[in-house]
């Protein structure tokens, strides 16, 4: 069974004052919280959303390759990652999996669960994972409340959309290579860490099933941009070299 618990906020540890419960007092939310965008944009101190705070449940540890929630499971709450990664994917007709994403520490995964009211996907974890888990009609009814969250929650939503439209259209391995490079250094550099210098959580096999492409393609097109001096790449962690020029490779595919 999965293990959840609440946060030190929402118990007496927080009122002592423990350096302990720092990370989840009602003073401090995790660095890595999905909703800290929000409380910063309103200029919210943290005590303002001490009951959004409150809604959190703390779930996992998760083992690599153990499921968050499963396709078709009832959907009754949304997933913040806290340290880890996830992959959502999908198996076809032919029992084939497609990996549909992969989730960062501070995004939300379960969003496109919203209106089929199941989620439509597994959750994999690719690391040892910790989320927090978020009752989403409780999450409705503060929301409804406090507009700031709901409208950041709009604009996660939002997001969700426009990645999973990442890679449509017909673009080549370079050019998808690139957007996937530049989008997750974005991604890390919204959420405090390094844009240019990453360790990639997802196995080549991942990486290439999500971009819809061969992974002998894959490793061709990272040793190609090796040899141009656009990436440094050692086992899972590489370094961007050339942002500048992988962006504008990555131009068509992200619309910038």
């Amino acid at each position: 069974m999965m293990e959840t618990r609440k946060p030190p906020s929402c118990t007496t540890a927080a009122s002592r004052g423990d350096a302990a419960a720092a990370e989840g007092d009602p003073e401090h939310f995790c660095s890595t919280c999905a909703f800290a965008e929000a409380c910063a944009q309103a200029g919210y101190g943290k005590s303002e959303l001490h009951a959004l705070h409150c809604l959190v449940e703390h779930a996992g540890p998760f083992e690599p390759g153990r499921k968050v929630f499963r396709s078709g499971d009832p959907f009754r709450a949304l997933y913040a990652v806290r340290t880890g990664m996830i992959k959502t994917t999908l198996v076809d007709a032919e029992g084939r999996e497609q990996v549909l994403g992969f989730y960062l520490p501070g995004e939300l995964v379960g969003l496109d669960a919203i209106y089929p009211e199941h989620y439509p996907c597994d959750a994999v974890a690719l690391e040892i994972t910790e989320c927090c888990r978020f009752s989403f009609p409780a999450m409705s009814a503060l929301a409804a409340r406090l507009p700031t969250v709901q409208q950041h929650l709009f604009r996660l939503l939002s997001r969700e959309l426009g990645a999973a439209s990442l890679l449509a259209g017909d673009h080549s391995a370079d050019e998808r290579m690139a957007a996937f490079l530049v989008n997750l250094g974005d991604r890390y550099a919204a959420r405090g860490g390094s844009g240019t210098a990453f360790r990639l959580g997802m196995a080549r096999a991942d990486i290439a099933n999500y971009l819809r492409l061969a992974a002998e393609t894959v490793s061709r097109v990272l040793g190609r941009f090796r040899e141009r001096k656009l990436i440094a790449i050692d086992g899972r962690r590489v370094e961007l070299l050339d942002p500048p020029r992988l962006r504008e490779l990555a131009r068509n595919v992200l619309g910038t």
